[in-house]
């Protein structure tokens, strides 16, 4: 897997539900390493750190392997990496074989996997069409956030190197598809529940379904 774009945001305003509210999803490539800080990276807008930031999604990456499928179904758009509001858009980047709990060299930085993204509005916003949230969770790539274990630099053609895989078999995209799945899969569920790379939050709430 490898670095192939650092994007950064800034405070962009929007109009959702005639209110203005700002956001730090449009993010764009830009030419100097990205430092990757606890719980968020230095220099990028974290506006609602109530769903961004923090240590468990101190950074998010995608799949530049995914590009091609959304482009397809949104050729006018203005692309560009950064487009899905990622931090570090990374080719080769499988969340069907990625472990939640594995860890990676990553530059300078050492990170570990810790859980996918969820969709929101903003994301709605940025292509200018609500569909593309459930279009979005059916695709099932949806990729990753990160924890930093130890900060570090991280630039264009950097590889992402597996350190140490998890020992419990629960990859990002069974977790995530068993957050949006009407009948959970029982094993599949206590993989999540055992994972501690996962917030104790989410863990706790993925309980009343066991």
């Amino acid at each position: 897997m490898k670095v192939i774009s650092t994007n950064l945001g800034k405070h962009t305003k929007i109009i959702w539900n005639d209110k203005e509210i700002m956001t730090g999803i449009y993010k764009y490539p830009v030419d100097e390493s990205l430092y990757l800080d606890t719980e968020d990276v230095q220099g990028d807008t974290v506006v609602d750190r109530k769903y961004h930031g923090g240590t468990y999604k101190a950074c998010y990456l995608f799949s530049a392997d995914n590009y091609p499928y959304w482009k397809e179904k949104y050729p006018l758009l203005d692309w560009n990496w950064g487009m899905f509001g990622e931090n570090l858009t990374i080719e080769g980047l499988n969340e069907s074989k990625i472990r939640i709990g594995s860890i990676y060299k990553l530059g300078s930085a050492l990170v570990q996997i810790s859980q996918p993204r969820e969709p929101c509005y903003k994301l709605g916003v940025r292509f200018g069409d609500q569909r593309i949230l459930k279009e979005f969770i059916d695709h099932g790539h949806p990729g990753t956030y990160i924890r930093v274990l130890e900060q570090g630099n991280v630039k264009n053609g950097d590889v992402m190197e597996l350190v140490e895989e998890s020992t419990i078999p629960l990859t990002i995209q069974q977790y995530y598809r068993l957050l949006f799945s009407t009948t959970k899969d029982q094993d599949v569920l206590q993989r999540a529940i055992d994972n501690n790379a996962l917030p104790l939050a989410k863990r706790e709430k993925l309980k009343k379904w066991a």
